[in-house]
Protein backbone atom coordinates (compact mmCIF):
# COMPACT_ATOMS: atom_id res chain seq x y z
CA UNK A 1 0.00 0.00 0.00
CA UNK A 2 3.06 2.53 0.87
CA UNK A 3 3.72 2.62 -2.80
CA UNK A 4 0.20 4.07 -3.99
CA UNK A 5 0.95 6.64 -1.02
CA UNK A 6 0.85 10.30 -1.84
CA UNK A 7 -0.09 12.04 1.03
CA UNK A 8 3.81 12.27 2.42
CA UNK A 9 4.29 15.10 -0.43
CA UNK A 10 3.90 18.52 0.53
CA UNK A 11 0.74 19.92 -0.32
CA UNK A 12 -1.49 16.45 -0.94
CA UNK A 13 -4.72 15.24 1.05
CA UNK A 14 -6.75 13.05 0.81
CA UNK A 15 -8.49 14.78 -2.39
CA UNK A 16 -5.15 15.54 -4.28
CA UNK A 17 -4.22 11.88 -3.81
CA UNK A 18 -7.57 10.43 -5.19
CA UNK A 19 -7.29 12.82 -8.17
CA UNK A 20 -3.97 11.36 -8.76
CA UNK A 21 -5.62 7.54 -8.51
CA UNK A 22 -8.20 8.84 -10.67
CA UNK A 23 -5.97 9.39 -13.56
CA UNK A 24 -4.32 6.33 -13.54
CA UNK A 25 -1.52 7.13 -11.20
CA UNK A 26 -1.63 4.95 -8.89
CA UNK A 27 2.05 4.15 -7.86
CA UNK A 28 5.04 6.16 -7.50
CA UNK A 29 6.50 4.29 -10.41
CA UNK A 30 3.57 5.58 -12.56
CA UNK A 31 4.07 8.96 -11.69
CA UNK A 32 7.86 8.71 -12.44
CA UNK A 33 7.49 7.19 -15.49
CA UNK A 34 4.51 9.86 -16.58
CA UNK A 35 5.51 11.47 -19.36
CA UNK A 36 3.46 14.47 -18.73
CA UNK A 37 2.42 16.22 -15.70
CA UNK A 38 -1.11 15.65 -14.48
CA UNK A 39 -4.06 17.78 -14.20
CA UNK A 40 -3.69 20.25 -10.48
CA UNK A 41 -0.09 20.30 -10.89
CA UNK A 42 2.40 22.40 -12.73
CA UNK A 43 5.58 21.26 -14.38
CA UNK A 44 8.10 22.84 -11.58
CA UNK A 45 5.70 21.51 -8.86
CA UNK A 46 5.50 17.90 -10.79
CA UNK A 47 9.09 17.59 -11.17
CA UNK A 48 9.73 18.48 -7.39
CA UNK A 49 6.95 15.45 -6.51
CA UNK A 50 8.88 13.05 -8.81
CA UNK A 51 12.33 13.79 -7.16
CA UNK A 52 10.49 13.14 -3.90
CA UNK A 53 8.87 9.93 -5.26
CA UNK A 54 11.94 8.75 -6.63
CA UNK A 55 13.48 9.29 -3.23
CA UNK A 56 10.84 7.32 -1.16
CA UNK A 57 11.44 4.44 -3.55
CA UNK A 58 14.74 4.63 -2.82
CA UNK A 59 14.35 4.66 0.97
CA UNK A 60 11.40 2.01 0.71
CA UNK A 61 14.13 -0.24 -1.20
CA UNK A 62 16.50 0.22 1.52
CA UNK A 63 14.36 -0.14 4.27
CA UNK A 64 14.49 3.11 5.39
CA UNK A 65 11.53 2.99 8.01
CA UNK A 66 12.74 6.59 9.98
CA UNK A 67 12.00 8.06 5.92
CA UNK A 68 8.81 7.34 5.96
CA UNK A 69 7.64 7.93 9.87
CA UNK A 70 9.12 11.41 9.48
CA UNK A 71 6.88 12.15 6.20
CA UNK A 72 4.00 10.36 6.77
CA UNK A 73 1.47 11.17 8.89
CA UNK A 74 1.18 9.30 12.46
CA UNK A 75 -2.56 8.13 11.45
CA UNK A 76 -1.22 6.76 7.61
CA UNK A 77 1.35 4.64 9.39
CA UNK A 78 -0.97 1.18 8.77
CA UNK A 79 0.08 1.88 5.02
CA UNK A 80 3.26 0.93 5.60
CA UNK A 81 2.25 -2.58 7.65
CA UNK A 82 2.82 -4.77 4.73
CA UNK A 83 6.41 -3.91 3.04
CA UNK A 84 7.64 -3.49 7.10
CA UNK A 85 5.53 -6.73 8.29
CA UNK A 86 8.54 -8.42 8.36
CA UNK A 87 10.31 -5.81 10.68
CA UNK A 88 7.25 -5.69 12.77
CA UNK A 89 6.85 -5.57 16.89
CA UNK A 90 3.64 -5.84 18.56
CA UNK A 91 4.25 -4.15 21.51
CA UNK A 92 2.76 -4.01 25.13
CA UNK A 93 3.66 -2.70 28.59
CA UNK A 94 2.24 -3.85 32.39
CA UNK A 95 2.50 -1.15 35.19
CA UNK A 96 2.67 -0.66 38.59
CA UNK A 97 -0.19 2.28 37.84
CA UNK A 98 -1.49 4.35 35.39
CA UNK A 99 -0.08 6.89 37.11
CA UNK A 100 3.15 8.87 35.44
CA UNK A 101 5.62 8.02 38.72
CA UNK A 102 4.22 4.40 38.37
CA UNK A 103 7.08 1.67 36.98
CA UNK A 104 7.01 -0.30 33.85
CA UNK A 105 6.90 -4.03 35.13
CA UNK A 106 6.66 -6.03 32.10
CA UNK A 107 7.15 -5.08 28.35
CA UNK A 108 6.69 -7.64 25.43
CA UNK A 109 7.93 -8.09 22.02
CA UNK A 110 6.27 -10.25 19.64
CA UNK A 111 7.46 -10.16 15.98
CA UNK A 112 5.17 -12.66 14.48
CA UNK A 113 7.10 -16.11 15.08
CA UNK A 114 9.07 -15.82 18.53
CA UNK A 115 7.56 -13.63 21.62
CA UNK A 116 10.46 -12.10 23.94
CA UNK A 117 9.72 -11.03 27.49
CA UNK A 118 11.44 -8.31 29.32
CA UNK A 119 10.89 -8.15 32.90
CA UNK A 120 11.85 -6.05 35.78
CA UNK A 121 14.39 -6.99 37.95
CA UNK A 122 15.54 -10.01 35.56
CA UNK A 123 16.24 -8.19 31.87
CA UNK A 124 14.28 -5.33 31.75
CA UNK A 125 17.24 -3.18 30.44
CA UNK A 126 18.04 -5.09 27.16
CA UNK A 127 14.66 -4.09 25.56
CA UNK A 128 16.41 -1.12 24.00
CA UNK A 129 18.76 -2.93 22.17
CA UNK A 130 16.40 -5.31 21.23
CA UNK A 131 13.39 -2.55 19.73
CA UNK A 132 15.87 -1.17 17.64
CA UNK A 133 15.76 -4.02 15.44
CA UNK A 134 12.33 -3.09 14.28
CA UNK A 135 11.24 -0.63 11.82
CA UNK A 136 7.76 -0.04 13.29
CA UNK A 137 5.74 -0.90 16.46
CA UNK A 138 2.10 -1.86 16.75
CA UNK A 139 0.19 -1.20 19.97
CA UNK A 140 -3.18 -0.47 21.28
CA UNK A 141 -3.29 2.74 23.05
CA UNK A 142 0.58 3.10 22.60
CA UNK A 143 0.33 6.74 21.87
CA UNK A 144 -1.15 7.66 25.09
CA UNK A 145 0.26 4.92 27.52
CA UNK A 146 2.69 2.16 26.23
CA UNK A 147 5.71 5.11 24.13
CA UNK A 148 5.25 7.50 27.06
CA UNK A 149 6.13 4.90 29.98
CA UNK A 150 9.12 3.62 27.99
CA UNK A 151 10.34 7.57 27.17
CA UNK A 152 10.08 7.93 30.87
CA UNK A 153 11.54 4.84 31.45
CA UNK A 154 14.47 4.85 28.85
CA UNK A 155 15.11 8.47 28.66
CA UNK A 156 17.80 7.91 25.95
CA UNK A 157 16.04 5.35 23.69
CA UNK A 158 14.51 7.19 20.04
CA UNK A 159 11.37 6.13 19.48
CA UNK A 160 11.78 6.61 15.13
CA UNK A 161 9.86 3.86 14.47
CA UNK A 162 6.77 3.55 12.42
CA UNK A 163 3.73 3.38 14.33
CA UNK A 164 0.42 1.85 13.89
CA UNK A 165 -2.03 2.45 16.97
CA UNK A 166 -4.60 0.03 17.03
CA UNK A 167 -6.68 1.67 19.67
CA UNK A 168 -7.55 4.63 16.93
CA UNK A 169 -7.13 2.94 14.00
CA UNK A 170 -9.90 0.03 14.63
CA UNK A 171 -12.11 3.11 15.60
CA UNK A 172 -11.82 4.18 12.17
CA UNK A 173 -13.48 1.07 11.08
CA UNK A 174 -16.20 0.91 13.71
CA UNK A 175 -14.58 -1.12 16.31
CA UNK A 176 -14.70 0.53 19.98
CA UNK A 177 -14.17 -0.24 23.22
CA UNK A 178 -11.22 -1.78 24.90
CA UNK A 179 -8.80 -4.44 23.77
CA UNK A 180 -10.39 -7.12 25.17
CA UNK A 181 -13.48 -6.52 23.89
CA UNK A 182 -12.46 -6.05 20.34
CA UNK A 183 -11.14 -9.18 20.54
CA UNK A 184 -13.78 -11.01 21.38
CA UNK A 185 -16.07 -8.94 18.58
CA UNK A 186 -13.39 -10.03 16.66
CA UNK A 187 -13.75 -13.71 17.45
CA UNK A 188 -10.36 -13.72 18.69
CA UNK A 189 -10.34 -16.46 22.14
CA UNK A 190 -7.73 -16.28 25.25
CA UNK A 191 -7.13 -19.52 27.54
CA UNK A 192 -9.48 -19.24 30.66
CA UNK A 193 -6.84 -18.71 32.88
CA UNK A 194 -6.31 -15.00 31.59
CA UNK A 195 -9.67 -14.65 29.56
CA UNK A 196 -10.71 -12.22 32.47
CA UNK A 197 -7.59 -10.83 33.75
CA UNK A 198 -7.39 -7.12 32.70
CA UNK A 199 -4.70 -4.36 33.87
CA UNK A 200 -5.62 -4.22 36.77
CA UNK A 201 -4.87 -7.60 37.71
CA UNK A 202 -1.73 -7.09 36.21
CA UNK A 203 -0.86 -4.59 38.72
CA UNK A 204 -2.09 -7.01 41.18
CA UNK A 205 -0.24 -10.50 39.76
CA UNK A 206 3.33 -8.07 39.85
CA UNK A 207 2.81 -6.91 43.59
CA UNK A 208 2.57 -10.59 44.36
CA UNK A 209 5.22 -11.85 42.44
CA UNK A 210 7.15 -9.42 44.35
CA UNK A 211 6.01 -10.89 47.74
CA UNK A 212 6.99 -14.64 46.22
CA UNK A 213 4.39 -16.08 44.27
CA UNK A 214 6.28 -17.73 41.28
CA UNK A 215 3.18 -18.51 39.87
CA UNK A 216 1.80 -14.69 39.65
CA UNK A 217 4.90 -13.68 37.33
CA UNK A 218 4.36 -16.81 34.96
CA UNK A 219 0.83 -15.62 34.85
CA UNK A 220 1.36 -11.91 34.16
CA UNK A 221 3.92 -12.65 31.35
CA UNK A 222 1.19 -15.22 30.04
CA UNK A 223 -1.69 -11.83 29.99
CA UNK A 224 1.05 -9.84 28.30
CA UNK A 225 2.17 -12.02 25.92
CA UNK A 226 -1.59 -12.77 24.38
CA UNK A 227 -1.96 -9.36 24.15
CA UNK A 228 0.41 -8.64 22.13
CA UNK A 229 0.06 -11.74 20.20
CA UNK A 230 -3.75 -10.71 19.34
CA UNK A 231 -2.37 -7.33 17.76
CA UNK A 232 -0.95 -9.17 14.96
CA UNK A 233 -4.59 -9.97 13.79
CA UNK A 234 -6.32 -7.04 14.59
CA UNK A 235 -3.34 -5.10 12.56
CA UNK A 236 -4.04 -7.47 9.70
CA UNK A 237 -8.32 -6.36 10.09
CA UNK A 238 -7.17 -2.90 10.18
CA UNK A 239 -5.17 -2.71 7.05
CA UNK A 240 -7.51 -4.68 5.23
CA UNK A 241 -10.52 -2.71 6.17
CA UNK A 242 -8.95 1.09 5.31
CA UNK A 243 -7.77 -0.43 2.30
CA UNK A 244 -10.78 -1.50 1.31
CA UNK A 245 -11.98 1.56 2.14
CA UNK A 246 -9.87 3.79 -0.39
CA UNK A 247 -11.96 1.95 -2.91
CA UNK A 248 -8.19 1.63 -5.13
CA UNK A 249 -8.63 1.07 -9.01
CA UNK A 250 -6.57 -1.49 -8.91
CA UNK A 251 -8.59 -3.31 -5.87
CA UNK A 252 -11.04 -3.63 -8.41
CA UNK A 253 -12.36 -7.46 -8.19
CA UNK A 254 -11.21 -7.62 -4.67
CA UNK A 255 -7.85 -8.37 -5.59
CA UNK A 256 -5.16 -7.67 -2.37
CA UNK A 257 -2.18 -5.53 -3.23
Amino acid sequence: MIEHTFLHLPGVGASTERKLWDQGILTWVDAIERGRCPAGFSGARWGQTCRILDQSLRSLRRGDHRHFARTLSTSEHWRAWPEFRRRVAYLDIETTGCHSRDSVTVVGLYDGNRTTSFIAGDNLDQFPEAVREYGMLVTFNGSSFDIPFLRRRFPGLVFDHLHLDLMHALRRVGLTGGLKAIERCCGLERDDDIAGLDGWDAVRLWHQHRRGCAESLELLVRYNTADIENLEHLAGLVYRRLRASLSLPCDEGGKEQ
